[in-house]
């Protein structure tokens, strides 16, 4: 089992508070209810960066659709800053693993997406600038998707995120299709987009290495129907390197509790 370990809050924290209290989901299949999420009872502070790690197909992503507002559970609530969950809301943003991007409209118009639904498209102009600063896209404002590379794809993703100023990210793999040195550098960038913004942040994958580099708790969940099995705060300091004994330690651990051993 992973010993939890003391840590600090981030400070300051833009992001909003989340809580699941008692929440449970399911889904029909074929007319017969498959459970996904038992009794899940999670809080996540304030502009902390938690990573969720778990068995494929567990519950993981329900849980962030749940946190986005998509769905609603059978059971329990989820909340942000104390208020109920009941639907999607900009603020609250959810990454996948796909960029899914809109092929026909160029880099600076997938990412004015939000503001254009919004209404706000015209006074939005220098907020859409800045986020493709923030992720070094500007130069490719007018580039199509399918010029771009795959870390350049999910650049644009997470700048069509970020142009909506949420007070909570929610990153569903984001980074599983990419190469191993795009991962790698794209990995630093998340940090450092975190680190000057402080929104919260919940990021689903299964390379517990990644979330020992980026997390500041990491969740383990339990095989599907998922249930809270294990927490590890990673109390060191940014940057972290991999091979960091302490890394190396922790990450054996929490292979053994997802049931690997060495």
């Amino acid at each position: 089992m992973v010993t939890p370990v003391a840590g600090t809050a981030p400070q300051p924290a833009a992001g909003f508070a989340v809580d699941f209290r008692g929440v449970s989901h399911r889904y029909d299949l074929d007319g017969r209810p498959l459970p996904v999420l038992q009794q899940i009872d999670l809080t996540v502070q304030p502009g902390e960066f938690l990573a969720l790690l778990g068995p494929s197909g567990c519950g993981k992503s329900t849980l962030l659709r749940l946190a986005a507002g998509l769905e609603k559970p059978v059971a329990g609530e989820a909340q942000a800053d104390g208020a109920a969950i009941s639907g999607p809301d900009p603020s609250r943003v959810l990454v996948f693993q796909d960029p899914t991007l809109f092929p026909w409209r160029s880099v600076r118009d997938n990412v004015a997406v939000g503001p254009q639904a919004r209404g706000i498209l015209a006074a939005s102009q220098k907020r859409i600038d800045d986020a493709l600063r923030l992720v070094k896209l500007d130069a490719f404002a007018s580039a199509f998707p399918h010029q771009l590379s795959g870390g350049m794809a999910q650049r644009a993703a997470l700048a069509r995120a970020l142009v909506n100023d949420p007070r909570l990210l929610l990153l569903d793999e984001p980074l599983g299709r990419l190469d191993s040195l795009t991962r790698l550098t794209m990995q630093e960038e998340l940090l450092s987009l975190w680190r000057q913004a402080r929104y919260t942040v919940i990021l689903v994958t299964h390379d517990v290495e990644e979330a020992l580099l980026l997390s500041q708790r990491i969740v383990v969940l339990t095989e599907r129907p998922a249930r809270v099995k294990a927490e590890v705060v990673v109390d060191l300091p940014y940057p972290r390197r991999r091979d960091d004994p302490r890394i190396v330690a922790r990450r054996q651990e929490i292979l053994e509790t997802l049931g690997f051993s060495s």
